[in-house]
């Protein structure tokens, strides 16, 4: 006979339902997943006809050293997926921001160099994201919640295995 878990309980045989605070932290969390990454792309979009993953794959390899980061390195600090990145990737080429070229380090991974072009795009548009940034995410937190979101992103980070 099957047993039905129901909120607040459950059967020994299934997965617990959450409990208020743990649902009101969830709940949270993919609000922010789901709601934040459009709002800091709607100002890049507008002031520098860049997605928010354009810029950040353009911000990361900027801060890289010698403005050259592995691909596959570029996609987790992105957050997407290689072949989105490639995708992208290959129309920075075409606009002159990127070149792409064999690791010298190690030739099975391919690199991401940013041109001047490139740098000059990511230089522009930098302020309109910094200013998204502060207005929807760090002014209206303290210190110590920003503190507290940094100690949090860090635990719940997922570093792909080969990139650890």
């Amino acid at each position: 006979m099957a047993t039905t878990a129901t909120p607040g309980g459950h059967a020994p045989d299934e997965t617990p339902w959450l409990n208020p605070d743990e649902k009101e932290a969830w709940t949270g969390l993919v609000s922010l997943i789901l709601l934040l990454p459009g709002r800091l792309e709607s100002p890049l979009q507008q002031e520098a006809g860049l997605t928010l993953f354009e810029y950040l794959a353009l911000s990361h390899i900027s801060e890289a050293p010698e403005r050259r980061l592995r691909m596959s390195e570029l996609a987790y600090l992105a957050n997407g997926s290689l072949s989105r990145l490639s995708n992208v990737v290959k129309r920075f080429e075409q606009r002159g921001w990127v070149e792409r070229s064999p690791d010298p380090d190690d030739g099975r991974y391919t690199v991401a160099a940013l041109t001047d072009a490139g740098y000059e795009v990511v230089v522009a548009a930098a302020p309109t994201h910094v200013r998204a940034v502060r207005r929807l995410v760090l002014d209206p937190l303290t210190a110590t919640d920003q503190q507290a979101l940094a100690g949090i992103a860090a635990k719940l980070r997922v570093r792909p295995a080969d990139l650890a």
